[in-house]
């Protein structure tokens, strides 16, 4: 199963609505956790519920069943940007219509849905399982409620041009400080250079522009003259040589300063540079 997600800015973005096998697993996943957490939450209710009445002590079961099935998965989705750890797991995560990341009301709706009415509501996982099957993008009930969508996000990106170090600017980009450079703003950096050739020149200007604004305000300042496409190719290439040098677990070298020159690129299409180089 595949599909586009399609920005504020009207950019269609190549994301993999995630399979029903990945989310069953990751669901299981959760489980576990969640189980975890009724052990843990259930042993401090019953210490406690030793000296309460009986209704006291209902009342403590009914907020253990709501931490467990309500609160895990709504805190895990807010505070981890749309992932539970059985989510992350398997390199998935829930993303808005638009693409953009979720926040508390999106999590609170999916979690109330699934606790009601999928698993293990009223439906008892029919439901879910039901409108996943029948939705093109595999959205179960509570997505569609929200208005949200589960993408996977370990996918090589196919086609397009791929992000490149312009050699005059390795030296400025090994310095910079990336922490500002968020995983949404890289995914569409990412989904603008793999396919700024397939944009309207105007179209490649704007979203372009809107971009190095971005980039910028996250790292500083680029050398005077610099292309925008150098900007945003260097930051991200700079940022994949990091990620790959975590992965390894090795040192990241010294890169030396080269003599300063002007990026080579193509004669931009517009005031922006942003023509996709040769």
């Amino acid at each position: 199963m595949s599909g586009q997600l399609v920005t504020g800015e009207a950019v269609a973005l190549d994301l993999r609505p995630a399979a029903l096998p990945s989310r069953v697993v990751a669901g299981l996943v959760d489980v576990l956790g969640q189980l975890v957490v009724l052990l843990v939450v259930a042993g401090l209710a019953t210490a406690v519920s030793l000296d309460v009445s009986d209704a006291a002590a209902q009342a403590l079961g009914i907020v253990v069943l709501v931490v467990v099935l309500i609160v895990y998965p709504v805190t895990f989705e807010t505070l981890l940007r749309g992932r539970t750890p059985g989510k992350a797991a398997l390199g998935l995560r829930v993303v808005r219509d638009d693409g953009g990341p979720i926040g508390f009301r999106q999590a609170f709706v999916r979690g109330l849905a699934g606790a009601f009415l999928e698993r293990p509501g009223v439906t008892f996982f029919v439901a879910g399982v039901a409108t996943s099957l029948l939705n093109p993008q595999g959205k179960r009930l509570g997505d569609l409620l929200a208005g949200t969508v589960v993408v996977q996000e370990r996918v090589a990106v196919k086609g397009g041009a791929v992000a490149t170090m312009p050699p005059p600017l390795a030296g400025w980009a090994a310095q910079l400080d990336l922490s500002g450079v968020s995983t949404e703003l890289a995914l569409s950096v990412r989904q603008f250079v793999s396919r700024a050739d397939s944009l309207t020149p105007a179209a490649r200007e704007d979203l372009g522009q809107r971009l190095v604004t971005a980039v910028t305000a996250a790292v500083g300042p680029p050398p005077p003259g610099t292309p925008g496409w150098a900007v945003l190719s260097a930051v991200l290439a700079e940022r994949r040589r990091r990620e790959e040098l975590r992965m390894t677990e090795q040192p990241a070298p010294q890169v030396a300063t080269p003599t300063r020159q002007e990026p080579e690129s193509p004669p931009p299409t517009g005031p922006g540079g942003f023509a996709p180089p040769s």
